[in-house]
């Protein structure tokens, strides 16, 4: 685990001191390695020397949906904008994750196993690299390349071809006979960042990504009537679709309405793509983290669009695509535009940052830049948090560039907490509990770690509850604790400084106090940073001259609220709030005080969002 290997302290910048509150974070080697080469600052902006690779791709593939067969060719020019020079360059190949004899964390049916990414061959600034200087192990490959300097660019030709998975869907496969959803299908030069240069981490299945930001031209050809949705904006709509077609996408693109880009009515006559053997349909994606696409000749579109940042007058289209006969996506394209609209105008009140957001009738529960890939479900309340959460991504991974393959916390958190908040808002009857009760049950077991724990790894339960609910009630908590106005002003902080950019946990919580302008750091280290059981407990409740005093005790080291329901002989109840700043002092005892004159008779302790382990010593009767 990371805070076993932690062996220096530093302080994190604050702006306001506590008494006992005045409290430091660990940080990692590699950390304070980079505030030393000045690449990013103690008080989490990037510094003067932050520096990040980046790349343009011109992807064009030909799909076969009948065979799954995938060929293509990748032409990237890659630039290192890195002190370093390298003389090798780390690839990704995702796809290899299929390969027979490649180590992976999921059971895969060995019927979908097949023979990996077959590379033709690497062309580089015009040379082909020979195969003895080309290494792959499992999902990553090596070449051997002329010394790369500090500031140069290098053209790379990468011809490849291999068959997409038909069941054991991880991600990416086919979806039925005539859908696919085709994922990490290209050849993808790995990142190289300040705090731990190459990122070798195999990928087995489990833990997620991490990629560079990038721009990207992508052309699929696929044969007539299937229709492709993809990252990126469809730059030949005329081209490949009918001209009817084309002019309702056109129009969903300008329109707060719902738009049936293609109905039943086209489906049974076949009349939605360009009538030619096959079609080539091109999209453009800039400064994305990655590029993906789907395709189906049977499935239902329907489109809206919404103005998601005001002050430009800038619109976002939201889309659906899904089977006919799954009739719970009949309502997606509501939440899903519901959630576009949640996240640019209430939390986290930022314009969403792209042209449009696709979910796709999948498999799965994954997201990927501007893409979801959403199985069909039976309840309307899991259709609302599945979209919220796959959609909320946009902004954690995407727009902030995070290390999921380390730091999945820092993304699956806020997707956590994004569909507790916009559910309500979406259906009012709605209390989404999301991960809470497993929380507190597995507080203080062996599968419980600190959060910071690398994503690599977590083991057991902890997988679960350190990547998504327990950050997720963090920032609930740290939002509580600051208010609404306050709290955004530092995400936004936050956001500003390192959207488009990879920031680790230790920029993340400095900038959150740098924004806020008060030192969090008591808080951080106590849940991020520490492990304990999540428990609280009512000790008491005594009659004073003005009410009663209850006193309430904190079992463990974490900060929890306190949340208060006090009823009384008249059968009334009064309820009392106290934010995690109860326990700032490092208090393991409080006195929450109670005004009336009315007699009180029960006191019970608990809310919703709390992971109280212990429920039983929750109620007191007087």
């Amino acid at each position: 685990m990371l805070i076993k290997r932690i062996s220096v302290f530093i302080f994190s910048i604050g702006l306001s001191s506590v008494g006992f509150a005045q409290q430091i974070l660990p940080v990692a080697p590699e950390v304070q390695a980079a505030y030393a080469k000045g690449t990013r600052e103690v008080s989490g902006k990037p510094g003067p020397k932050y520096w990040q690779n980046t790349a343009n791709y011109d992807l064009k593939v030909n799909f076969n949906p009948q065979t799954r067969a995938l060929k293509g060719v990748v032409e990237v020019v890659y630039y290192n904008n890195s002190p370093d020079t390298l003389k090798k360059i780390w690839f990704k190949l995702y796809p290899n994750l299929y390969k027979k004899g490649v180590e992976r964390n999921t059971k895969f049916n060995d019927r979908d196993l097949n023979e990996g990414v077959d590379i033709a061959a690497i062309v580089a600034d015009g040379r082909e690299i020979a195969k003895t200087a080309i290494n792959i192990e499992g999902t990553n490959m090596q070449a051997t390349i002329a010394p790369l300097a500090p500031g140069k660019q290098i053209k790379l030709k990468i011809d490849y071809q291999y068959d997409l998975n038909k069941g054991s869907h991880m991600r990416t496969g086919q979806v039925d006979e005539g859908s696919h959803f085709v994922a990490y299908f290209f050849p993808r030069i790995a990142v190289y960042d300040d705090i731990d240069g190459w990122n070798k981490f195999p990928y087995k299945g489990d833990v997620e990504f991490y990629n560079d930001f990038c721009n990207f031209k992508g052309e699929i050809t696929v044969p007539k009537n299937f229709v492709v949705w993809a990252t990126g904006d469809l730059m030949n709509a005329k081209q490949v679709l009918r001209k009817d077609i084309a002019a309702r996408l056109a129009k969903a693109e300008q329109v707060d309405e719902v738009i049936d880009v293609i109905n039943d009515q086209d489906l049974a006559n076949k009349a939605v793509t360009a009538d030619q053997a096959f079609n080539t349909w091109k999209f453009d994606a800039k400064n994305v983290t990655d590029f993906v696409f789907a395709l189906s000749d049977h499935y239902l579109w329907k489109s809206t669009s919404l103005v998601v940042d005001p002050k430009t007058g800038r619109r976002t289209r939201v889309d659906a695509a899904f089977n006919p006969i799954h009739k719970d996506y009949y309502e997606v394209i509501d939440f899903a535009r519901q959630t576009v609209h949640a996240m640019s105008y209430t939390f986290p009140k930022w314009p969403f940052p792209y042209a449009h957001e696709t979910i796709f009738d999948g498999l799965d529960q994954m997201e990927y830049p501007m893409m979801v890939n959403d199985n069909p479900v039976e309840k309307r309340e899991d259709a609302i948090t599945l979209t919220i959460h796959e959609i909320f991504h946009t902004m954690f991974p995407f727009y902030m560039g995070i290390n999921e393959t380390k730091y999945a916390w820092m993304d699956e958190g806020w997707a956590t907490i994004g569909e507790w908040l916009i559910a309500p808002m979406i259906d009012t009857t709605m209390v989404d509990e999301y991960g809470v009760a497993p929380t507190a049950s597995s507080s203080g077991t062996k599968d419980d770690s600190p959060i910071v724990t690398l994503s690599t790894e977590l083991k057991g339960s902890g997988t679960f509850t350190n990547s998504y609910p327990k950050p997720g009630l963090g920032y609930l908590f740290v939002k509580d604790y600051l208010g609404d106005e306050l709290f955004l002003k530092a995400l936004h902080h936050y956001i500003k400084l390192w959207n488009g950019k990879h920031p680790t946990p230790y920029d993340f919580f400095n900038s959150m106090n740098e924004g806020s302008e008060k030192n969090l750091d008591w808080f951080w280290k106590r849940w991020f940073f520490e492990e304990g059981v999540t428990d609280m407990t009512i000790v008491g409740a005594n009659k004073v001259a003005n009410g009663y005093e209850i006193n309430v005790r904190n079992k463990s080291n974490k900060p929890l609220p306190v949340d208060l329901k006090c009823t009384f002989a008249d059968g009334s109840t009064e309820n009392i709030h106290h934010s995690i700043g109860i326990w700032e002092k490092g208090d393991t005892q409080v006195t929450v005080k109670l005004n009336t004159d009315k007699k009180l008779v029960k006191v019970e302790l608990g809310s919703t969002h709390v992971p109280d382990k212990d429920k039983s010593d929750n109620m007191l009767r007087l």
